[in-house]
């Protein structure tokens, strides 16, 4: 009676032992996993950007928003008010722009005034040179009178000095243009910073409406009605929900034959019946121990070689209703297949592809 049961229980064991041997042999040597693994999601610290008094939190703790969603509004009083100063100081800014380019428009006036009569005392010279001309002929034939030569040599002298005045008087108001121009382009510079002043004025008073990045879900809330702000203090934050990730720490053992685009399997703890599956979306360019506060320093001292373990972002896939489940920080368990070709991507150091908007911008 012995004998028999002692052979079942033998045939029962190499049974057992053959079944999972070739289950190791035909799938269990591909796949690798490790549970040192949490669910990932986007975070938005969402901070002030001017200081002020909070006129009202407008987002409650957990709440879900939308992308522009107002989720706290600041006092805008002042920086109305701001505004307000701005706009007058650019309009008086452009009030004197548009009075210099007036007196520009009369100034070219004046300017060919002065040319027109510059052109007359020009032409009256010459006329009185011909007359004094002809006097001086008269006198030396003894038919002129010496009256009539001093009258017409006063008159060339006469017509020499208008013309002399009428061009001074005209390059004094070709002066008067250009030191116009000049004080246009400064007046101009003063609206152009009268105009920028105006920008960020408007750039702040939007500002006191602090509004949501992108769709996802309040937490960490530490704003109330009232409290005054100073810019660049946290609020809260926005969770990118439920668009999440998992980022898998596997032993550098692991990761030789991974790639990217594998498949995965996901198994979370607080939801041990929920079915999970996911692919492996890129690798971390540098192990865990080189982003630490204190990165090792084995070069010195004895050497205690640890094994290092690469983090390896998983896109998680699966119904909706299930991801909606997950929250940031949870603990999962990853088994990646290896056997999978992924995307072809020879090496795990090979970086993640260039978003097609980085690279046409």
């Amino acid at each position: 009676m012995r004998r028999p049961a002692l052979i079942a229980v033998a045939v029962l064991v190499a049974g057992v032992a053959g079944y999972y041997a070739f289950n190791f042999i035909t799938h269990g040597r591909f796949i690798e996993s490790t549970d040192d693994a949490y669910v990932k999601a986007d975070t938005a610290a969402i901070a002030a950007r001017v200081n002020g008094y909070v006129a009202k939190v407008q987002a409650g703790d957990n709440q879900t928003v939308a992308a522009g969603d107002v989720l706290v509004t600041i006092d805008d009083a002042d920086f109305t008010a701001r505004l307000d100063q701005a706009k007058a100081v650019t309009a008086a800014k452009q009030a004197v722009l548009d009075s210099l380019a007036s007196k520009l428009t009369l100034e070219s006036k004046l300017i060919e005034a002065a040319e027109a009569r510059v052109n007359a005392a020009v032409a009256d010279q010459k006329r009185a040179a011909a007359d004094l001309e002809r006097a001086r002929d008269l006198r030396a034939s003894g038919s002129g009178s010496r009256q009539s030569y001093d009258q017409a040599l006063a008159d060339a002298q006469k017509a020499d000095a208008a013309v002399a005045s009428a061009e001074a008087a005209l390059a004094a108001e070709r002066e008067q243009l250009a030191v116009l121009e000049a004080t246009r382009a400064q007046s101009q510079a003063d609206v152009d910073a009268a105009k920028a002043a105006e920008k960020l004025a408007a750039i702040d008073l939007e500002h006191t409406l602090i509004r949501a990045p992108f769709a996802g879900v309040v937490g960490a809330k530490t704003v109330q009605d009232g409290q005054y702000v100073r810019a660049g203090a946290q609020l809260m934050a926005v969770v990118k929900l439920p668009d999440v990730y998992v980022i898998a720490n596997f032993k550098e053992t692991q990761a030789g034959e991974m790639r990217r685009g594998q498949t995965a399997k996901i198994t979370v703890d607080a939801f041990p019946d929920l079915d999970l599956t996911g692919t492996i979306d890129s690798f971390s360019p540098a192990t865990g121990s080189e982003f630490s506060l204190l990165p090792p320093e084995n070069a010195t001292g004895n050497f205690t070689k640890i094994v290092q373990r690469l983090p390896v972002k998983v896109r998680v896939t699966g119904d909706a209703a299930a991801l909606a489940l997950l929250r940031p920080g949870m603990s999962v368990t990853v088994a990646v297949d290896t056997r999978g070709e992924g995307d072809g991507a020879a090496s795990v150091l090979a970086p993640a592809p260039r978003p097609v908007e980085a690279a046409t911008r």
